[in-house]
């Protein structure tokens, strides 16, 4: 995506380098960052660009507060500035942050800073709060943006050309395939959504679902929905917190829930599953996640996702290890998320006068901004994408080989 035009500057970097105090601070902000391949450019026309590189964008910075806002602290006041329109970018948005996030990888490029700021916690009131500002923004914007059903997790592209309504029910399928459900089961899946998998597994699988959420915004939507597809019998929708989910169930599923609970609560969530899930059952869970334990990038903890915490395999392992859980498959589909995230940002941007209407220009360029980033984080490695599945560790009620999954085509059509 392009926000400005273009112009002869992609060529080759600028002859000379000015030497004036201000253009030393931005070297000095440039260094900072890894020296990434970009122009900085002043209110008064004063550029700087990495030296040696050729620079893929342009970042326009429009005032000297705002400069020195990015030199006390540029990992939070690059997005907060970038809301308010007081730092723009010429050149592609994505190839940009991508940049910026190879330059100094680990750190999350202007987005991320470690240990500064505390993440809201995810106690029982906590959660609803962080779940409040973020899902019941109400359900006429995601319908903007997201596919038919309203499914705000990552897609799944079998051949990658696949449209973003055919890749969620694709999605939805390999999560059902993988949880090998069978007609007559009954499934609890923590975290619903607006109720797509819900509906999916009942409807196709012959399974009856219990399934938790504590956003009113999007259980009001799934209870709808439920009504006029007839499966209001087959799926319960259940307004309440995962922690207290009480039953006996043959398949446990959480797809897009564990990047809100918080590592400090992965033991107890881990008692959740082995008290509700039977001897012989199954389990999935699909999270955002990372390559080494890290906090959530803080301008998007803050201005977009409060108490979010993305997990390692190592930090998710003690949800299995303490509970004896055995973890029978991890897949990483990071790929399939960075192509969900273009899918969901260009169909953003073709909304965007009608979200400006709704919300103001801030909130449009603060929300590009976290598509935008997401994108480039996935695209980089600085996110991944995990599916695992796991049963009771003395549990030999498991498919013998990886054959079930690819069986069929995917039901795209339906």
């Amino acid at each position: 995506m392009t926000e400005q035009p273009m112009e002869s500057w992609s060529e080759a970097p600028p002859a000379g380098r000015p030497d004036s105090p201000l253009a030393r601070l931005m070297d000095r902000l440039l260094a900072a960052t890894g020296n990434p391949p970009v122009t900085l450019v002043l209110w008064n026309g004063v550029e700087v660009t990495s030296p040696g590189r050729l620079p893929v964008a342009r970042i326009r910075i429009n005032d000297r507060a705002a400069l020195f806002s990015l030199l006390l602290d540029h990992q939070f006041q690059f997005g907060e500035l970038y809301s308010a329109g007081r730092l723009q970018i010429e050149g592609d948005l994505v190839a940009c942050l991508e940049a910026l996030y190879r330059a100094n990888p680990g750190s999350g490029g202007w987005l991320d800073r470690m240990g500064i700021r505390r993440r809201r916690l995810n106690t029982l009131s906590g959660s609803r709060e962080n779940i409040h500002r973020h899902y019941n923004l109400g359900n006429d914007f995601y319908r903007l943006w997201l596919d038919q059903r309203m499914l705000y997790t990552c897609a799944y592209f079998p051949d990658g050309s696949e449209t973003l309504e055919a890749a969620q029910i694709a999605k939805m399928e390999h999560v059902c395939r993988k949880l090998w459900l069978k007609p007559g089961e009954r499934v609890v899946e923590a975290g619903c959504g607006w109720g797509g998998l819900a509906m999916h597994m009942a409807r196709h699988y012959g399974v009856t679902v219990k399934a938790y959420n504590i956003s009113q915004e999007q259980l009001a939507y799934a209870r709808q929905a439920a009504q006029q597809e007839g499966l209001q019998d087959r799926v319960e929708f259940i307004e309440d917190d995962y922690r207290n989910i009480r039953g006996e169930f043959d398949a446990f599923v959480s797809v897009g829930m564990l990047e809100h609970v918080g590592p400090e609560n992965y033991p107890a969530l881990g008692k959740i599953i082995a008290r509700c899930l039977k001897p012989e059952g199954r389990g999935l869970i699909h999270t955002i996640g990372r390559n080494q334990p890290r906090p959530m990038h803080v301008w998007i903890e803050k201005r977009i996702f409060p108490g979010a915490c993305p997990p390692s395999l190592r930090q998710m392992m003690e949800i299995f290890e303490p509970s004896g859980f055995s973890v029978l498959d991890v897949e990483n589909l990071r790929r399939h998320y960075a192509k969900t995230l273009e899918h969901w940002l260009a169909r953003f941007d073709a909304a965007e006068s009608t979200i400006a209407g709704l919300y103001g220009e801030n909130f449009v360029r603060a929300w590009r901004l976290y598509l935008a980033g997401s994108t480039a984080a996935f695209t980089t490695g600085d996110l991944q994408l995990f599916q695992v599945t796991f049963a009771p560790g003395q549990s030999n009620d498991i498919p013998w080989n990886r054959q079930y999954l690819y069986r069929d085509a995917p039901l795209g059509n339906l």
